[in-house]
């Protein structure tokens, strides 16, 4: 049982860890694009994204942390938990008056995360 958590957490701390660094890099580089993107691109760009991230992440953590049974559970939980995650992450920077883009909601923070699960499950061994 101790095993199956720790899968879980570290499954989910990896996906966590990558969108937060690649939500750092998304405002480091916002102040030259200040035009708002039209959402059904920025979805699209947010999906490739996690798409690329995820197969980045193979190279790096090839094993999926989830055992088999529950890999599935994995690819739907870990994104919802993720995306509400990103929903904190962007009422907290909207508290101290700082921009927010799509990647702060959640069907982006969702898709991105989604994208890079979709990728492991798929592709993880």
């Amino acid at each position: 049982m101790f095993e199956l958590i720790f899968s879980f957490v570290g499954e989910f701390l990896v996906q966590v860890v990558v969108e937060l660094l690649v939500e750092l890099g998304l405002h480091a580089m916002a102040e030259p694009l200040r035009r708002p993107a039209n959402p059904w691109l920025a979805a699209i760009g947010y999906g490739l994204l996690g798409f690329i991230v995820g197969g980045l992440s193979l190279l790096v953590f090839p094993a999926n942390f989830v055992p088999s049974p529950w890999r599935l559970a994995n690819l739907i939980v870990t994104p919802l938990i993720i995306g509400g995650l990103m929903v904190v992450v962007g009422a907290w920077r909207a508290r101290r008056g700082e921009a927010l883009w799509r990647i702060d909601r959640f069907a982006c923070g969702f898709l991105f995360a989604f994208a890079i699960a979709l990728v492991r499950f798929q592709f993880g061994v």
